[in-house]
């Protein structure tokens, strides 16, 4: 589903995707080219981050505003510049001959990076009204400051779209932590004093996985002699019955770092506290980019690396998933609706549950004859779930503007805010798999499929009842955007019509793709499959 190119990700292919090494001189020599065509998405991120940097410094205050748009303007012109790695041979550079490349840029690193820089963008267009505005004009994020701000986002998506192109294993933890260490200081920028908690939850939580990653990493290189991830499936598949092992207990400690990015069971307790604690447009950047980068790098380890323990790594991955979807579900059921709860808090346990969907397709590459279909379908409902996602986050964002966050804030939207109650409407239908969000439930059908076809039609069962269970909370969150209106003063509801500009370009773009999406949904598959990206 995700193309030919995506064929040498399965775990029964040779380890090394067929690549057209465009700008290396001698793979074993020291002094090599870089192709730099190749490398540009990230790297333009980079730059427009040391640029809002160096801009902060000599700005004057009463144009601080024009950070944001520098930083917009770099996310576009990243994403643009994935536009000439489409539709030719995979480009690599930083090769080592006899051990791979470093960065790949192929079909499937070219549909992760999509969804990182687009999903930054998002966030981006979502801060804007937000960044350096005074706290009383925005409960959610207090006032942010921009340069800072603007900074750590640009950092955090630079990290999020090197890594699903990254081939080693030192280039994917480093590209892993410069998408985190940015992510810490972003959630601690809300003045209100939640955010340095959340933010503190976040940090330790994170530092803990990471210090156990790389002790696995070192047990795998201990293994297997090698840091590139071809190698290592060759230096395990080969390596001697006393390192086993050792193999064994290093490929699943590797594991541990990115499930705790996606926000798999048991590491995912820190999201519904830093998601609250964060503002609200980190919240929904954490929810979507984060995920998407945590996504990427345990596709490669685990259908590169580890490739030899394909059917062990299946079974541990499709055992997370169904814990991950059944606990999120359950948890978000809790949140009962009334001001007690937050709308932020049902979307972070929303979130946890749609993680273990997005590992369902993950877990079924270890069962398949290929991986290629079923990690299509991951990077399918990754696309389909960070539309939908950051759309529900942009409403949030808009409600908790005069109001607040709390579900009994949505209580009657429709009458203060039609477009707006459509729009989040719609999303929920989308999350929830139910017409007329047919885009959701056409990502939902995708995973399924994956599932039956690798022959786990057990997880298919969980995945069956937890979207019923699902459908509880969404339609009553649904249905309270209809319900009669609680009563308020006229000047609260006519100055509840008039949205920024950011936040109404933020809920029309993303509304319009949904919409899109759900009318004519194989377009996704097209995208992933890369006849159309």
């Amino acid at each position: 589903m995700l193309g030919p190119q995506l064929a040498a990700l399965g775990p029964h292919s040779t380890g090394q995707p067929t690549v057209t090494s465009l700008a290396v001189a001698d793979p074993g020599s020291l002094i090599q080219s870089v192709d730099w065509v190749a490398i540009a998405p990230p790297l333009i991120a980079a730059l427009a981050a040391l640029a809002v940097l160096v801009t902060d410094l000599f700005l004057p205050a009463r144009h601080r505003k024009l950070l944001g748009a520098l930083a917009v303007g770099g996310l576009a012109l990243a994403l643009l510049a994935l536009l000439p790695l489409t539709g030719g041979s995979p480009r690599s550079t930083f090769c080592v001959r006899d051990a791979g490349c470093s960065y790949v840029a192929d079909h499937f690193a070219l549909v992760f990076q999509l969804l990182a820089l687009g999903g930054a963008l998002i966030a981006a267009l979502l801060s804007t009204h937000t960044v350096d505005g005074p706290a009383s004009d925005d409960r959610s994020a207090g006032g942010l400051p921009g340069g800072e701000y603007w900074f750590l986002l640009l950092s955090s998506a630079t990290g999020a779209a090197l890594l699903p192109a990254s081939r080693d294993l030192a280039t994917l933890v480093v590209a892993l932590e410069v998408a985190s260490l940015p992510a810490f200081a972003l959630v601690a920028l809300r003045r209100d004093g939640r955010g340095a908690e959340a933010a503190l939850k976040f940090f330790l939580s994170s530092v803990t996985a990471t210090a156990v990653t790389l002790l696995g990493i070192g047990f795998v290189y201990a293994a297997s002699g090698s840091l590139h991830l071809g190698a290592v499936a060759e230096g395990l598949a080969h390596a001697p019955a006393q390192l086993k092992p050792l193999a064994e207990a290093g490929a699943v400690l590797t594991l541990v770092g990115f499930a705790f990015k996606v926000a798999a069971v048991p590491f995912h307790f820190w999201v519904p506290d830093t998601y609250v604690g964060a503002p609200l447009p980190v919240a929904g950047y954490l929810s979507v980019v984060g995920k998407a980068a945590g996504l990427s790098g345990l596709a490669l380890v685990t259908t590169i690396a580890f490739r030899p323990y394909a059917h062990t790594w299946g079974l541990v991955l499709a055992v997370l998933a169904a814990v991950t979807m059944t606990v999120g579900n359950v948890g978000a059921l809790r949140q009962r609706f009334d001001t007690r709860y937050s709308a932020v808090r049902l979307l972070a346990w929303s979130s946890v549950g749609q993680a273990g969907y997005l590992l369902v397709p993950l877990a079924a590459a270890g069962y398949a004859r290929t991986g290629a279909d079923s990690l299509g379908a991951t990077a399918a409902y990754a696309l389909i779930y960070g539309v939908v996602n950051l759309g529900a986050f942009a409403v949030v964002a808009a409600v908790g503007r005069r109001a607040g966050t709390s579900v009994d804030e949505f209580r009657g939207l429709f009458a203060r805010r039609r477009w707006t109650a459509l729009a989040l409407a719609f999303f929920l239908l989308c999350l929830a798999g139910l017409p007329p969000g047919v885009i959701g439930l056409f990502g939902k059908v995708v995973v399924f499929r994956a599932a039956v076809d690798a022959g786990l039609g057990w997880l298919a069962v969980v995945m069956a009842v937890n979207v019923v269970i699902a459908l509880y909370y969404y339609l009553l969150w649904t249905a309270r955007l209809f319900a009669p209106a609680p009563s308020q003063d006229a000047v609260t509801a006519v100055a509840e019509r008039w949205l920024p500009a950011s936040l109404t370009a933020t809920l029309g773009l993303t509304a319009s793709v949904a919409v899109v999406l759900s009318v004519a949904p194989q377009l996704v598959l097209q995208v992933v499959g890369g006849t159309l990206f």
